[in-house]
């Protein structure tokens, strides 16, 4: 009898059902994020559901905490590019709860973020000019820190860190819904959160290269400039490009004398501030794949639309042309003189004058042909053409711009050619008042296709 009534009093059915609740628990943390299975004792196996509730919690804010690092710089610093390494290998670190792949990515974020912040510092909190080399190498590293954010095999890795973390939380919190509804509507926040903050990273790499080279004393070169539109390209934010391509050209060039900067204007027009036409090309195609409108009419008008960009084509490809049409008298009244000696029919100054205007009148009226054939082709035109009554030399000078302006309709319009014609909206309608207003014509009717009848 005694025996019997120990034996019922050694069964305590509420053991092995709160033991099984933990070893789901632990199961699900020590599979989901990667941490050793702790030991279970007659303790933690008794302990209330709220409790395992609230630890459940605070392991989802621990984990939450390598994403704000990757965010804001923590005050771990590497010497330079080259010292970058894994930080959270430390003892006491929380990175290290995380998984392989994803703690390296959010470790190396934060540290390339940190020394973007002392490159940036570097340049602002110079009390003299920069030099060129510290804003090259500020714009340096925003390229390195904007090609490991943008590269796609980071992202994926991160969001898939969110998800891991979001699944644990979405089962574990599952065990009570009915206690805690709210806690159902936390488990949609990381991948906003992840999101929300590599888009914050893109931001502040964006922002610290426009402070860098807005920066007063900074004079801004073709090199430097060039490297800064490589940097918005990668991270497709065409926002402050027509702004920089003003101030490339007209911001006030520093001069440091007896210890102070002064500042001096300059030309906007002149042929040194011309920008080079691979830089516009480039600083278009990031507008276009970022569906900026505004920002690639005001690339195009600030490049080339420009005057300097004019004049510099003027140099460059008119130069020899006008030194042949200069030099062709003379070659051909040489030539005049010496074919003058080959005949005996007339005297030698009658030859030589008579095969001089032969010659004259040959090479103009060929160059003429040439010239109206250069200005008037129209094969590479695709939806913008040039309006009637528009001079040849201006459509040359600016082919450019109608160019540029003919893959901005194509890349805003429908592609089917059948189509094109039909589009409608607000951004559509201004870029064809637009490109109107400077002498062009959109969708030129007797020029689509099915209407050359």
């Amino acid at each position: 009898m005694h025996r019997k009534i120990l034996s019922k009093m050694s069964r305590p059915a509420a053991v092995p059902r709160s033991r099984a609740v933990c070893q789901i628990c632990d199961s699900i943390i020590g599979r989901r994020l990667l941490s050793t299975k702790p030991t279970l004792n007659l303790r933690n196996a008794t302990r209330p559901r709220t409790q395992i509730e609230k630890g459940v919690l605070q392991v989802k804010a621990v984990q939450k905490r390598p994403l704000a690092a990757a965010v804001l710089p923590t005050g771990k610093t590497t010497s330079g590019l080259d010292g970058i390494r894994d930080v959270a290998g430390e003892p006491g670190s929380v990175i290290k709860q995380t998984p392989k792949t994803a703690r390296q990515e959010l470790s190396s974020v934060t540290n390339m973020m940190t020394y973007l912040e002392r490159s940036k510092s570097k340049v602002l909190t110079n009390r003299r000019i920069p030099p060129e080399a510290d804003v090259s190498a500020a714009l340096q590293a925003c390229r390195i820190v904007a090609n490991y954010i943008m590269d796609d095999a980071v992202q994926p890795q991160i969001t898939h860190m969110v998800n891991e973390f979001d699944s644990t939380a979405s089962e574990l919190l599952s065990l009570d819904m009915t206690k805690n509804p709210k806690s159902s509507k936390s488990s949609e926040t990381p991948l906003v959160d992840i999101t929300a903050q590599v888009k914050e990273i893109i931001d502040r790499i964006s922002d610290t290269a426009y402070a860098v080279l807005a920066h007063p004393p900074v004079f801004v070169t073709p090199e430097l400039l060039e490297k800064y539109v490589d940097v918005q390209a990668r991270l497709v934010r065409p926002e402050t490009l027509p702004q920089v391509f003003q101030m490339y050209a007209s911001k006030p060039v520093p001069r440091e004398t007896a210890g102070s900067i002064s500042y001096s204007k300059q030309n906007p027009n002149k042929i040194a501030n011309t920008i080079q036409p691979k830089v516009i090309e480039k600083a278009l195609d990031t507008a276009i794949e970022a569906r900026n409108l505004d920002a690639a009419v005001g690339i195009i008008e600030n490049g080339y639309a420009a005057k300097a960009f004019i004049r510099n084509k003027l140099l460059r490809q008119c130069v020899l042309p006008v030194g042949t049409f200069a030099a062709t008298p003379l070659a051909a009244y040489v030539l005049a003189m010496n074919l003058s000696d080959l005949q005996s029919s007339m005297d030698s100054a009658t030859a030589t004058n008579v095969a001089f205007a032969g010659i004259l009148a040959y090479v103009g009226f060929t160059a003429s042909i040439g010239v109206v054939a250069l200005t008037t082709a129209n094969d590479q035109m695709r939806r913008v053409t040039w309006a009637p009554g528009i001079p040849l030399r201006l459509r040359w000078i600016r082919e450019e711009e109608r160019a540029a302006l003919d893959k901005i309709a194509c890349a805003w319009g429908f592609r089917e050619k059948w189509r094109q014609g039909e589009e409608e909206g607000e951004d559509w309608d201004a870029l064809r008042e637009y490109i109107g207003q400077k002498g062009m014509v959109l969708d030129r009717t007797e020029l689509m296709e099915g209407m050359d009848y």
